[in-house]
């Protein structure tokens, strides 16, 4: 069992495939790991070294996994920070290319193009590029509060906006959509949501919710290690609530490891046990859809 996963590298901490390779592997799932850029560290140090990959290469690393076969053995592409929209529109040819070789496999895109606190952290020709080439591709959509609003040009404040906005977007191409950090009108201050809308059979709509405890830090790559986290539990047979319920609670056991030990990198080798089997679990609730509201099945 392989993943593809398609995003930056850092020598130093955990953002990117440094975030989600050793995590995916923890569940027994093989990584082709293709960099985007390699850099010394992520943003927000004093220095950083490496640079964004030049497109060339990218799309020569592409090539050179699809030709030892990495695209036939492969269930699921994941992709995240792009770097240029250059490699965008590569890792667009190349996600076309393998599923039309491998039509089993599915795709799972991380938008990673800012957050509420910072805006766009990317180059202003990527957002379009993520909106409008990667996403109707993908399967599986894991943005942000941030970029969920910026992919259905909406502004989102209760569950019912949500459903509607899903729904828009999920006709035009992923039938699942991951919210992380959703901050919405009922969504308690000291607790993180995380919502997940996917189109069943029938193209009826299900909605799940989890919330966690917040912990009072906020590292990078959270991000990257949820989308590893759910695209692992969703290789591994788990179905969308229980993949959610799974990625939820392995994110608050790892930050909470952080916390206890102080540092602003993630603890992910010493959370591995916390990853894998995640103690406490916080429950995938499902929402009852209406009109009118959505509520939580009781």
């Amino acid at each position: 069992m392989t993943v593809i996963s398609i995003q930056s590298q850092v020598a130093f901490g955990h953002v990117g495939n440094s975030a989600a390779t050793f995590p995916i592997q923890l569940h027994g799932i093989d990584v082709v790991a293709v960099p985007t850029t390699l850099l010394s560290n992520r943003p927000g140090y004093p220095t950083i070294r490496g640079r964004v990959l030049d497109v060339q290469l990218v799309a020569d690393l592409l090539r050179g996994i699809e030709e030892r076969g990495a695209v036939e053995a492969a269930r699921m592409i994941l992709s995240g920070y792009l770097g240029s929209a250059d490699i965008g529109f590569d890792v667009a040819d190349f996600v076309a290319r393998a599923k039309a070789a491998n039509p089993a496999l599915l795709y799972c895109c991380d938008p990673v193009l800012g957050d509420r606190d910072r805006g766009m952290f990317v180059r202003p020709d990527i957002p379009p590029l993520v909106r409008d080439q990667l996403c109707p591709l993908a399967d599986i959509i894991t943005p942000n509060h941030f970029e969920f609003e910026f992919l259905c040009g909406a502004r989102v404040t209760t569950i019912d906006d949500v459903i509607a906005q899903a729904g828009a977007l999920m006709a035009r191409g992923p039938a699942t959509i991951v919210i992380t950090s959703a901050e919405l009108a009922g969504t308690p201050h000291n607790e993180i949501e995380t919502l997940a809308i996917e189109r069943t059979e029938g193209a009826r709509i299900a909605a799940w919710r989890v919330r966690t405890p917040r912990v009072p830090i906020s590292p990078s790559g959270t991000g990257d290690l949820f989308a590893a986290l759910f695209a692992a539990a969703r290789m591994r047979g788990l179905a969308t609530p229980d993949a959610l319920s799974h990625a939820a609670s392995g994110i608050h056991g790892v930050l909470v490891r952080t916390a206890e030990r102080g540092t602003e990198e993630m603890r992910i080798v010493e959370s591995a046990g916390v990853m894998l089997d995640p103690r406490p679990r916080f429950a995938a609730v499902a929402l009852q859809i209406g009109r009118a509201s959505c509520r939580e099945r009781v």
